[in-house]
């Protein structure tokens, strides 16, 4: 678990190292040659992959994977909302990011079940896949169009980047939008890899993991379609509260708990998991401007990337040293408690107070 955690955070770590620049470039350069750059660097990245033998090679390939997903990361979002923006309908963007990220799931669900089959004749033939897999996403960013709000772009140069930085937590709803998310964040990022362990911890037969790993990429699936219906029907507060209740308390009873009590509660978790994505990176496009929203939505994911190499290792070290459910439950508390102090600071700042900002360079 301490490597594989290694590996991850390393994984991590590639896509901090350029989260925030390639956010940068794809509000500079465009967001369709930068979402293009990063798919070709995914089909390399499991090219190296699906030929490595070695902890080292896994590290390499990690590395690239890393890049190209930083690539991507921030720029598919913020094409996404100006294209809405340029027909003027931003207020469908968390309707139709809850089905991009629904669609995502239910492929990788479904891709649980062929992974597993292919695994079974040899451990490489889902990689083989994944390679063809990723080659899909280069004809598919050439048929991407560029949004025209987004051709009014900020100046090239490494003072830019800064600026936007600063603008990002100068800026009092900005800073706790993007610190309050990047946390809930990092909190599904890391129960994500907890879940394999906890069906280990509770003896679940090999068998049954593409299966319960289908059910719960099927549950994100469903609850990010609805996420848009779900904050309409009891309210943004009520929203935010519940999807953080069922975070926090997946990691603090999931450990303790029999194997059919946790499975409900890890559905509860990746249920509210679907919902919360797709709305904190609604309330991330609201308060930014189109020429700097793929920059501040890479900040984002570079908290979320960096907290994660940091919690990561250490979790995965405790779950060697004492076990699972010790593990889970001290990162509980500490996630639990940044969630909580960040909710209400993202309260406080009148954060679901929609209202047009604008970036002066």
């Amino acid at each position: 678990m301490h490597e594989i955690f290694i590996i991850q955070s390393i994984y991590s770590i590639s896509i901090v190292a350029f989260e925030i620049p390639s956010g940068y470039f794809a509000d500079v350069i465009g967001r369709k040659k930068t979402i293009l750059i990063g798919a070709w660097m995914g089909v390399f990245g499991f090219s190296v992959y699906s030929f490595s033998y070695s902890f080292w090679g896994f590290v390499v390939a990690e590395i690239i994977l890393g890049i190209g997903q930083s690539m991507i990361s921030g720029a598919d979002s913020a094409l996404l909302f100006d294209s809405l923006t340029d027909d003027r309908n931003e207020q469908a963007y968390l309707k139709l990011e809850g089905r991009v990220i629904s669609i995502g799931n239910f492929a990788e669900a479904f891709a649980g079940i062929i992974g597993g089959l292919l695994a079974v004749y040899s451990l490489r033939y889902p990689y083989y896949g994944q390679v063809l897999v990723s080659a899909i996403a280069v004809p598919a960013a050439f048929l991407l169009k560029e949004p025209h709000c987004s051709k009014s772009r900020i100046e090239l140069g490494w003072s830019q980047i800064i600026n936007v930085i600063k603008y990002s937590f100068s800026t009092k709803k900005l800073r706790w939008n993007i610190l309050y998310s990047s946390f809930v964040g990092v909190s599904t990022l890391t129960m994500a890899w907890f879940v394999q362990p906890w069906f280990i911890f509770n003896n679940v037969s090999t068998e049954y993991f593409g299966i319960l790993w289908t059910s719960l990429n099927l549950t994100v699936g469903l609850s990010s379609m609805l996420a848009y219906k779900i904050e309409l029907k009891i309210g943004e507060i009520r929203t935010h509260f519940l999807f953080n209740l069922f975070i926090i308390m997946g990691f603090l009873v999931l450990g303790w708990t029999h194997l059919w009590v946790g499975l409900f509660i890890l559905f509860l978790f990746y249920l509210a998991r679907g919902v919360a994505t797709p709305i904190l990176k609604n309330n991330i496009n609201k308060h930014t401007p189109s020429n700097i929203r793929a920059t501040v939505l890479s900040v984002r994911n570079f908290f979320i990337r960096i907290l994660f190499s940091l919690i990561g290792p250490i979790l995965g070290y405790m779950t060697d040293k004492l076990n699972l459910a010790y593990s889970l439950t001290i990162g509980g508390i500490v996630l639990g408690i940044i969630i909580s102090i960040s909710f209400v600071l993202f309260i406080i700042t009148d954060n679901l107070k929609f209202e047009k900002e604008v970036f002066e360079q």
